[in-house]
């Protein structure tokens, strides 16, 4: 997930620690030291206990609970215990310092954007390439994009469980009453900005508050930038982080991407300040006929019976753009590392890939070619509905301090949400943002 949850995951597939609250993040200052080691359950018999950490809750945290226990009982030479630690900050801190303090776990996963932060400052082991080929993980299984973001200095630092885009959902009822729906039962294609904000008021004119889009923001960093940089990417900018530089990127072009989105949340196609929650809530309950986010609530709207249905945000200004991270398998660093050990992680990720189909059931795209290639996947819907934006992801720019649930995303939103909120101008908001990412480039990475 992307945001914290509180639902309580499966009883007994997955052990719980004490969160590490309100620490230091890695970004802007994380003091590295011991920490004590999370205890491993007892193994049964002769079976060897592995540590597993992971930041999964609520549905994703219930289908990787389900991955690991048929993996459990798929052999009996190890156990895979799994830790569930706090989203964003307190997970990657308590991992860096875990990983530096020698009481690191076996195994973990990382959001892919934050492996710049980590490989460079040796928290990171590398696979063995060599043990995946023999166990039917090669490079030609996985999406170019994401085989590349997955290696540091040309090796192979984390295995991409998936891709988690920024995605538009619709309202198959709303978009049919407002004949928005082709030949094929999905919402119709659109090209230009125009032709978008049409489709939204029409939609809008057929929903029951009256709104074409849903989309929040209040107190959410990230789905600012999720939303700002597709726009941006799609009118062809990039951005680029150089250590002990200036933040590379065309002023022009980011101040038009903010005027669009305020022309999408200008109270009539869409409401002007929501949070995630109120969005969620609004198209949930048919007063909204499109929403903006992330693929992980395609569980939740369905649990509810929300008629709906997913696509690639559409690309309207040129190029074609899926913002987006990965959950990514990590070797945080040990000393020592036990060779048998290791073996038994590299079968447990290539079992858990393998099994990805189970995973594409919570929304996300299965990194593993194979399973998307797979005919069940085309019947998963609306998953497979925008399992091209695997063609077009776009991460965030790399830097130590980038990355889902980090400084960079909260930095942007501190600005960002005061023009969203009108009360200060694009150029004025970007500004204030710029400034705080160039202190930035100009300290060294903590690790």
């Amino acid at each position: 997930m992307h945001r914290p949850m509180n639902a309580a995951s499966p009883p007994g597939a997955i052990s719980r620690r004490g969160l590490l609250q309100g620490g230091a993040a890695l970004l802007g200052g994380l003091a590295l030291g011991s920490l004590t080691g999370c205890a491993s359950g007892a193994a049964g018999g002769s079976r060897q206990n592995l540590s597993y950490w992971h930041l999964l809750s609520g549905p994703d945290g219930e289908k990787m609970g389900a991955l690991v226990d048929g993996f459990n009982q798929s052999q009996n030479e190890a156990l895979i215990t799994q830790t569930v630690l706090a989203w964003g900050s307190p997970y990657y801190t308590k991992l860096a310092m875990a990983s530096a303090g020698g009481r690191a776990p076996d195994v973990a996963i990382m959001h892919a954007a934050r492996i710049p932060g980590y490989a460079p400052g040796g928290l990171l082991d590398t696979w063995d390439r060599g043990l995946f080929d023999e166990l039917g993980l090669r490079e030609g299984d996985f999406p170019e994009r994401i085989w590349a973001k997955n290696l540091f200095a040309g090796e192979l630092t984390a295995v991409a469980l998936d891709s988690h885009p920024f995605v538009l959902y619709y309202n198959t009822e709303i978009a049919d009453r407002a004949g928005a729906l082709g030949s094929n039962g999905q919402l119709v294609d659109v090209s230009t900005p125009e032709e978008f904000k049409d489709l939204a008021a029409r939609l809008g004119d057929a929903s029951d508050g009256g709104h074409g889009l849903a989309f929040g923001y209040l107190g959410d960093g990230s789905n600012m930038w999720r939303m700002f940089y597709t726009y941006y990417c799609q009118m062809g900018g990039t951005i680029e982080l150089p250590v002990g530089g200036k933040m590379v990127y065309d002023e022009g072009l980011a101040i038009d991407t903010l005027e669009w989105i305020l022309s999408l949340i200008d109270g009539k196609l869409g409401n002007a300040s929501h949070d995630g929650g109120t969005a969620i809530s609004e198209f949930a309950t048919g007063k909204a006929g499109m929403f903006f986010g992330g693929v992980w609530e395609t569980g939740s709207y369905k649990a509810q019976g929300v008629p709906f249905d997913m696509k690639v945000v559409p690309n309207v200004f040129g190029t074609p753009v899926a913002y987006a991270d990965s959950h990514s398998f990590v070797l945080p660093h040990q000393s020592n590392p036990d060779p048998d050990r290791r073996r038994i992680v590299h079968e447990f990720v290539a079992s858990i890939l393998k099994g990805s189909l189970a995973w594409a059931e919570a929304g996300h795209i299965p990194a593993y070619n194979p399973v998307v290639d797979d005919p069940a996947y085309a019947d998963l819907i609306p998953q497979s509905h925008y399992a091209e934006a695997r063609d077009y992801l776009v991460y965030d720019p790399e830097a130590w301090f980038s990355g889902s649930g980090s400084d960079f995303h909260r930095y942007f939103g501190d600005h960002v949400q005061n023009v969203f909120m009108r009360t200060v101008t694009p150029k004025d908001g970007l500004d204030g943002f710029v400034k705080r990412i160039n202190a930035l480039l100009a300290k060294p990475s903590p690790v």
